[in-house]
């Protein structure tokens, strides 16, 4: 029986005549959501979400009730919620959809959030390359203000909240939450160190804060209606609720699509969801979550014991789309990005890509990550170019271990990731490539000292 998708976030999203508008929104059930959670206690708002389980969707999967538990209410300082909406991860889109088609929903979630925490204002912080989905956030946020659903005394109960969109630069590290924080508060976007610098102690302005990723808040709005119990009966346990997954690269029909967490496989999402490979193609790798997540290798077996103790012994295809599977598999869930690679890919052109966008993005802040992601970039662009020596795989991967876990946020890890598994599961292919590039070198040397003994 082939999967079928399970729409709650995109259940409006696409349909024929839903438009971005407040009056749509209030006709398919809009805000009824707010208005029930504006007659409850915020204490049970937030048990309800820690009882759903619901995990991060921007890339570290952390479970969100427990990141509003360790808010620091007892400070007396406000307390402030931010949406991530800076999707800047190659190979996710989830998000946009979100913010270009239904706004009023992450509206929702968010004030529904900010009721649960008691924050006193929220943020939007939206990158840089997004300018449209920042003119249509600012409209709906209009909206919901004069429907008295933001901003002042909100529908008469005497809470007040407001929520201001703020426009990044188009910088991929304000993803990081810490460094996010710094831009939002107009300075460089250099990550804090934690500890002490912990967002739910010290984050906007020295306040607590919850920064939240864009699909999350709207998971939000949806575990509180249906109550957290309800919620996490979806998916599988520790993966509950649904999963928006982006898919690009060498698949028939490349997409995004909303399926319960573990309720397909990985073959199931490129067969029977994407349509298969092109024409006469063969699967060779895929990266899971993004283009920080390490790769995997398509003819490899995947042998373990998952989170429960259960032994799997998997081939790609047989991996569960969940956050658990995915990292007993070695790679990660991360931020839903799914990019396929057939076997007409060139593995050191995909890295060199990578690395080179990687090497563009570092802050810089910390050493290992600023010289190290350069080197990378350098050493695999040479390569690219034809100039590959066989003792490049292992320098490679002799740069990226220097950097992982020695910088103050994870960027160290999302740029050294790739280089490492790739140097790893496609070290055969680079060293094969170093030795045709030297083989090619040489004739090249031959016929240009025979054209010169000819001249002379």
């Amino acid at each position: 029986m082939a999967v079928q998708e399970k729409r709650i976030i995109l259940k409006h999203i696409d349909q024929p005549g839903y438009t971005t508008d407040i009056d749509c929104y209030l006709r398919h059930g809009g805000y009824e959501v707010l208005k029930k959670t504006l007659t409850q206690k915020p204490e049970d708002l937030c048990a309800e979400v820690l009882k759903s389980g619901v995990r991060g969707r921007g890339g570290a999967g952390f479970p969100c009730g427990l990141k509003w538990k360790f808010l620091d209410r007892k400070s007396g300082k406000p307390i402030y919620l931010v949406c991530n909406a800076d999707e800047s991860e190659p190979g996710t889109f989830k998000d946009r959809q979100i913010i270009h088609k239904d706004p009023h929903q992450l509206i929702e979630g968010m004030m529904v959030s900010c009721f649960a925490i008691q924050a006193k204002a929220a943020y939007i912080y939206i990158r840089g390359e997004f300018p449209e989905g920042a003119k249509i956030l600012e409209k709906a946020i209009e909206e919901a203000r004069a429907h008295n659903m933001v901003g002042e005394n909100v529908l008469g109960t005497g809470y007040s909240c407001d929520i201001f969109v703020h426009r990044g630069a188009g910088a991929y590290i304000c993803g990081e939450e810490t460094g996010l924080i710094e831009s939002l508060e107009g300075k460089r976007a250099y990550p804090r160190i934690k500890p002490p610098y912990f967002p739910a102690v010290l984050g906007l302005y020295q306040c607590p804060t919850a920064v939240n990723n864009v699909e999350t808040l709207c998971h939000i709005k949806h575990a509180i209606d249906m109550g957290g119990e309800e919620y996490a009966k979806i998916g599988t346990p520790g993966n509950t609720g649904t999963r928006i997954i982006c898919v690009s690269g060498h698949v028939q029909k490349p997409g995004y699509y909303e399926f319960e967490c573990g309720a397909l496989t990985m073959g199931q999402l490129i067969h029977e969801v994407c349509g298969g490979l092109r024409p006469g193609r063969k699967l060779k790798a895929i990266i899971p979550g993004g283009s920080s997540a390490k790769v995997l290798r398509a003819d490899e077996r995947y042998k373990g014991k998952t989170k429960d103790g259960k032994e799997f012994d998997w081939g790609i295809e047989d991996i569960p789309m969940d956050f658990d599977s995915l990292a007993a598999a070695g790679s990660m869930s991360g931020s839903g990005g799914v990019v396929v690679m057939d076997d007409s890919t060139d593995m050191l052109e995909v890295l060199a890509n990578i690395n080179a966008f990687y090497a563009h993005e570092s802050c810089g802040q910390c050493t290992p990550c600023r010289e190290g992601s350069l080197w990378m970039k350098k050493i695999t662009t040479r390569m690219s170019e034809g100039q590959a020596r066989r003792e490049d795989v292992d320098l490679l991967k002799s740069v990226a271990d220097q950097i992982a876990g020695r910088t103050i946020c994870a960027f160290g890890e999302a740029c050294a990731w790739p280089t490492q598994s790739f140097a790893l599961k496609f070290r055969d292919e680079f060293l094969e490539k170093a030795d045709r590039q030297a083989e090619d070198r040489e004739e090249s040397g031959v016929r240009s000292r025979g054209s010169q003994e000819v001249g002379t």
